[in-house]
């Protein structure tokens, strides 16, 4: 089954960021690096990226034939998405172990979600 797993990170996580040395800071992508490299030799990361400042975001609107789009970051929102992992997991249980394992749990809101395809109880197949 496939999971995808969605990084959320908040003004707390985003702080404690922006105050680390870079040292610190290479400290944490090789965190990363090394997790990536585990799933990888597992088999089961299928991919995943680590997102652009929420200030880049731009939202897509379309109503009645009208597109229209808005930057962001949006206030009302404290919690942005910061990354994603798409897993290949035999269980909801191995997908949730690797969420809590991601070198940024302790800091950010993990979500884990299983991806569903294009058949099931819509009725139709493509």
């Amino acid at each position: 089954m496939k999971y995808l797993v969605l990084i959320y990170g908040n003004p707390a996580s985003r702080s404690a960021w922006a105050g680390m040395s870079d040292e610190q800071k290479a400290v944490g992508l090789r965190a990363y690096v090394e997790f990536n490299e585990e799933l990888d030799a597992s088999g089961e990361r299928i991919v995943s990226e680590r997102l652009a400042a929420p200030e880049l975001t731009k939202q897509v609107i379309v109503r009645d034939d009208r597109v229209s789009t808005t930057d962001g970051p949006f206030a009302e929102i404290k919690e942005q998405l910061a990354g994603v992992y798409l897993l290949e997991c035999e269980t909801e249980e191995r997908a949730l172990e690797i969420a809590a394992r991601i070198p940024e749990a302790p800091y950010a809101t993990i979500e884990v979600r299983p991806v569903m395809g294009l058949t099931g109880d819509v009725g139709f197949e493509l």
